[in-house]
């Protein structure tokens, strides 16, 4: 059931994504490109996601378990450092550059568009680099710190 379940809210979330225009770039790209060809329908996809996300999260807080009785893992709320900042840089350029972020673009993926398996590859690199060498990096410096 549980499986079903994922599925079903996957699907429906792919079906959204389609149906808003989310899943194509080009839409996305011209709605950042608030100085050329603009195209604001993708603010009313945000306006419409706002009430859903907001008892959603609301839900959310009130419950300290999921549906299928597993903890929820919620982020903290007010940890806010460099590296979200330059993070949140990097995802913001790479949508207005590709017009894809992780959901629209596996939808892409399924419906056969090679620029959408170009960028997970790009996205699971960027992803890699970040765990595996700039994190020993950071670890390094923070222990060279601690020892002056």
């Amino acid at each position: 059931m549980k499986i079903l379940t994922t599925f079903g809210a996957g699907l429906i979330f792919g079906i959204g994504l389609i149906l808003s225009g989310m899943s194509n770039p080009a839409n996305v790209i011209q709605f950042l490109d608030i100085f050329g060809v603009w195209n604001p329908s993708l603010a009313f996809v945000m306006l419409g996601a706002i009430p859903v996300s907001y008892f959603g999260f609301r839900w959310i807080e009130a419950n300290t378990k999921t549906l299928f009785s597993e903890p929820l893992h919620l982020p903290g709320k007010s940890h806010i450092n460099k590296e979200l900042i330059i993070g949140s840089i990097l995802f913001g350029a790479g949508w207005a550059i590709a017009g894809f972020c992780p959901g629209p673009v596996l939808v892409s993926i399924g419906a056969g568009q090679v620029k959408g398996l170009v960028f997970l590859c790009a996205m699971v690199l960027g992803m890699w680099l970040h765990d595996s060498p700039y994190s020993a990096f950071i670890q390094h410096r923070a222990d060279a710190h601690a020892k002056t």
